[in-house]
């Protein structure tokens, strides 16, 4: 029996790589402890500020905590190490890599913090005119990189890893991908053009040389995402929308209808003058047109045409939705139908009259 006791006294001290295994269990339980106070963290205290920040009107404060959700959840597990570094007997090259690697999670903690807080940040800011949505997503992701990029270099140099040869050796590397990778950097400063000069935002419902049209989805740093109107995404290089005409309906300051009608020829100058006036006073009288400034309609005979006498109709409606303009579109035909038929007149359509002198015997 006092073998058996001197061999399990033995394995205590002895435990595991001379650690005895009193100070390991200590200190897993203080890394349990750490586990259960990190949920604690997360599911009580941040909750109940949840729920506050809830009943505020401003969305930062939201932003802010759930940005901070996993970062803080990182402190108790960062101070939980750092104990277990003074109850295990660390030392030599073991004690040194533990002691660096306590050293890594405060700073990723740290460099944690500041990468989830660039987006609340970025949040308080988009009430600026100058930050488009476009511009703010493109912020966010450089400022990111830049963060995690200081954060992962002050990692590597707390671990002896020399920062200056390891860029020396991928400032060469990018030269030789530069190389290979041209289109990547043409659409990369494309990109930046477009958004830098407000060509379009997501939620903008372009036209792209009169072939392509749907609503821009997203603006990245290779390419543009359009869903087209039958919802199939497209997805297109920057450099290729750098190039071409592109029309913004979504920088629209008003929507204009340009038509000619087509009227006959028996048509005696009163009918037109009275369809004409008719049209006129429709159009003004809507609320479905503006007629301030300079937006006052046209409607005007134009032309005596090969078939038919024409007549010019040109107004402007509010900026609306593609569906809602063709609402007014359709309403407008009804109305001037309408008129053209009280006035007895008819649309005329292209014909050929065909004179006969004389029939065949």
């Amino acid at each position: 029996m006092e073998n058996f006791k001197n061999l399990v006294r033995d394995v205590w001290n002895t435990g595991f790589l001379g650690i005895d295994l009193g100070s390991i269990i200590l200190s897993l339980i203080v890394m349990l402890i750490a586990f259960l106070f990190r949920s604690f963290i997360i599911s009580v205290i941040l909750n109940a500020f949840t729920k506050l920040a809830d009943k505020t009107d401003s969305k930062i404060d939201d932003e802010i905590l759930n940005a901070l959700k996993k970062p803080i959840g990182l402190v108790p597990i960062t101070i939980a190490l750092y104990i277990c570094t003074l109850i295990l007997p660390l030392s030599g090259v073991i004690g040194d890599i533990a002691t660096n690697i306590v050293k890594a999670f405060v700073i990723f903690t740290i460099f944690s913090v500041l990468a989830n807080s660039v987006k609340p940040i970025f949040e308080a800011l988009s009430t600026s005119s100058w930050l488009t949505a476009s511009m703010q997503m493109w912020l966010e992701r450089a400022s990111k990189f830049i963060v995690w990029v200081i954060g992962i270099a002050i990692i590597l140099d707390i671990f002896g890893i020399q920062i200056g040869p390891l860029v020396a050796g991928l400032g060469l590397f990018s030269v030789a991908v530069a190389l290979g990778a041209q289109d990547f950097f043409k659409n990369l400063i494309s990109g930046i053009l477009i958004i830098g000069e407000h060509r379009f935002q997501p939620g903008d419902r372009i036209e792209v040389s009169g072939q392509l049209h749907g609503i821009v989805e997203s603006i990245g740093f290779r390419s543009t995402v359009i869903r087209t109107f039958d919802t199939a995404p497209m997805v297109i290089p920057n450099k290729d929308l750098s190039d071409v005409k592109v029309i913004n309906h979504g920088e629209m300051i008003n929507r204009r209808i340009n038509w000619k009608i087509n009227l006959i020829y028996s048509t005696t100058v009163e009918q037109l003058e009275s369809i004409r006036n008719d049209i006129k006073k429709y159009i003004i009288a809507s609320n479905d047109f503006t007629t301030e400034g300079d937006l006052d309609p046209v409607v005007r005979i134009v032309e005596l045409g090969g078939s038919s006498i024409d007549m010019l109709i040109v107004a402007y409606a509010d900026p609306m939705g593609f569906a809602a303009f063709n609402k007014v579109k359709e309403k407008l035909i009804f109305n001037i139908m309408k008129i053209v038929k009280e006035n007895k007149s008819e649309f005329a359509y292209p014909s050929t009259s065909l004179y006969v002198e004389s029939m065949p015997k």
